[in-house]
């Protein structure tokens, strides 16, 4: 009975110890970043932005469906933080050093640097990450959540919606500082 209760011990404490990884997950990077003043943050309801343009097909309703929100966190760049722009850009480098998100490619442009990521399968990906930074505007990411998302999918629907201009402006705005 002794062995019995010391194999049940010792197999919960490695089942504790293995389950609290220090991991940091981006999902807790954004909840962080609110909480900083110099971030600019926020979490968009696609529906409210995105609309099906009128005589779509169903599979296109479906896809837009499939899309559910994106999540913003922005640190701009000026002279006196260049010293936290660069904690930031690293913390998001070693978030996505993780096995959880994969590779969809990356981009450089005028200075700018942006990598894409994701989450799932490649036929049903959970999340799509965006990545950018640059020492003339600063360092962010976007995260665009759904469920069983196509890339292909999306990709063609992309022709069949249209953006909601109201709404683009007063998240425009918010990113401006108005």
């Amino acid at each position: 009975m002794k062995k019995i209760t010391k194999i049940l011990s010792l197999l919960a404490l490695v089942l504790m110890v293995t389950s609290c990884k220090n991991e940091k997950s981006l999902q807790g990077y954004l909840v962080e970043s609110q909480d900083k003043t110099n971030f600019m943050h926020g979490d968009l309801p696609v529906g409210s932005m995105l609309t099906a343009k009128t005589g779509v097909s169903e599979e296109v309703k479906e896809t837009l469906k499939s899309i559910k929100k994106i999540n913003v966190a922005f640190l701009k760049k000026t002279e006196d933080n260049t010293s936290e722009y660069e904690t930031e850009k690293a913390k998001l480098k070693n978030i996505f050093t993780s096995d959880t998100y994969k590779s969809l490619g990356a981009v450089k442009a005028k200075g700018m640097n942006v990598k894409v990521y994701y989450t799932g399968d490649t036929d049903a990906i959970d999340e799509i990450i965006a990545f950018g930074y640059s020492k003339k505007v600063g360092v962010g990411v976007a995260r665009l959540l759904g469920e069983n998302m196509n890339p292909a999918k999306i990709i063609e629907m992309m022709n069949d919606v249209k953006l909601d201009g109201d709404n683009l402006e007063s998240f425009g705005a918010f990113f401006n500082g108005k």
